[in-house]
């Protein structure tokens, strides 16, 4: 199985009109202070031999102030655990989605711009 969890969490929240224009895999031409929804693959391991992976996902949301990143945490939270368990994206289905860390505020070291991560496991295997 050669699933990036990356990509079927990314195309997940990328399909949502109120994320569509918020996520992405990397920062590469973010402008500080634009709402962004960073995704990176953190861990995880193969749970089933050649049927299901483990992957661990962190997600960091950026916004212009502190409550609008912590909003925008949550919602991405409750997408993540209460939406995505499931669902096929692509050549995934989801099987499962537990968290791993709850949003908490995580101000950026470089441009100390608000941002909450928070962390989630997600079980995949092919559809």
């Amino acid at each position: 199985m050669r699933i990036d969890p990356v990509a079927v969490v990314f195309d997940f929240l990328a399909a949502r009109k109120d994320m569509a224009d918020h996520v992405t895999g990397d920062l590469v031409g973010r402008e500080p202070n634009e709402t962004t929804i960073y995704l990176e693959h953190s861990g995880g391991f193969r749970a089933v031999r050649d049927r299901m992976d483990r992957a661990d996902i962190t997600y960091q949301v950026y916004a212009e102030d502190r409550s609008m990143a912590a909003e925008l945490a949550s919602v991405v939270r409750e997408a993540l655990l209460e939406e995505l368990p499931g669902t096929s994206v692509g050549q995934a289905l989801v099987l499962d989605v537990s968290e791993g860390i709850s949003p908490r505020y995580f101000p950026d070291t470089t441009s100390r711009e608000h941002t909450y991560q928070g962390e989630v496991t997600v079980f995949i295997t092919d559809s």
